[in-house]
């Protein structure tokens, strides 16, 4: 491991996605900062932090998955304490961003919660956030500090590559994420397609047709988030009755809450390639799963900032 030279940079990990964190350190060249994540007997959240960082840049990796209550609240103390021992800045690294869904009021009176989140993290002293993948791109402009957006699709790409598919059409599940898809297409040279669904209530998908040739091909599906499945699974299964040869599916944060791994372990997709964005448990570790790493973009994303170099160059 090549040594990271600067000592002002320091990366701290809370408990959402240690495993991620560690490989993001031994990237850069850096040991993992030291603090501590403890409990009153109550429950409450101790923080403490086992080193000085007064006058370092900071990077606290912490993924806001389930439970998301917990994780952030884990980063707003982090954050506070961060400040309060005289961090020159504190940038927070959220691979996956929770509560993100509810990005505007699509009914009368309920919550912009990814809003809401923004505020908090702001205001309890956050200079920075590095992110991936946001569920909705318009996320940036709810926050008042910098923003960078990591994308996925270059690594997932990538991973199809190796494969040497032959003859692949890129599938977006819904009209949302044509724009992610096309970018797929574009790297892998291929034609792309639409599911056109109906969703009757939140988390029940339900399939209507699919718009563009899919006969003969092979599909591969990209999502941001895939959580119960329900869509995913039933797009696949539509598309091999359709007449399409094989049918893979991937996305950036595998939440896979509720019946998500019995679905797709049963549904028509040969492969379902992932990020490690979130951590997925033993339980979830079927054969079907094949979980890459987003360790190396987010070390060299790490290494821009503290450098202060272009993080989009990653992507040229």
């Amino acid at each position: 491991m090549a040594l990271y030279k600067d000592e002002k940079l320091k990366v701290f990990t809370l408990n959402s996605n240690r495993d991620l964190a560690h490989e993001i350190s031994e990237h850069i060249g850096i040991e993992m900062g030291k603090c501590s994540v403890t409990r009153f007997s109550d429950g409450e959240i101790q923080i403490n932090i086992e080193e000085s960082i007064r006058g370092c840049d900071i990077f606290v990796i912490q993924s806001t998955s389930s439970p998301a209550n917990e994780h952030i609240m884990e980063l707003l103390i982090m954050i506070d304490a961060l400040k309060r021992a005289s961090a020159k800045t504190i940038n927070v690294v959220i691979p996956y961003y929770g509560y993100a869904r509810q990005d505007r009021k699509a009914r009368s009176r309920e919550p912009i919660t990814a809003k809401l989140v923004a505020n908090l993290l702001e205001t309890a002293g956050a200079s920075r956030v590095i992110t991936l993948d946001l569920h909705a791109t318009q996320i940036q402009g709810f926050f008042d500090i910098p923003v960078d957006q990591l994308v996925g699709v270059p690594i997932l790409a990538d991973y199809f590559q190796t494969k040497n598919i032959d003859d692949i059409v890129i599938v977006s599940p819904d009209h949302g994420g044509v724009v992610r898809a096309r970018k797929m297409a574009d790297r892998l040279k291929a034609p792309i397609a639409i599911v056109d669904k109906r969703r009757p209530k939140p988390n029940v998908a339900e399939v209507m047709n699919i718009v563009g040739n899919i006969e003969g091909k092979t599909a591969i599906i990209i999502d941001d988030i895939i959580d119960t499945a329900g869509t995913i699974t039933l797009a696949a299964n539509a598309m091999i009755e359709q007449g399409a040869k094989e049918v893979y599916a991937c996305c950036t944060h595998p939440v896979l809450s509720g019946p998500a791994i019995e679905r797709i372990q049963n549904s028509k997709i040969k492969e379902l390639v992932v990020t490690n964005s979130i951590p997925l448990p033993e339980e979830k570790h079927i054969d079907k799963i094949k979980q890459l790493s987003v360790g190396p973009l987010m070390a060299k994303s790490i290494i821009h900032v503290h450098e202060e170099r272009s993080v989009s160059l990653l992507f040229d």
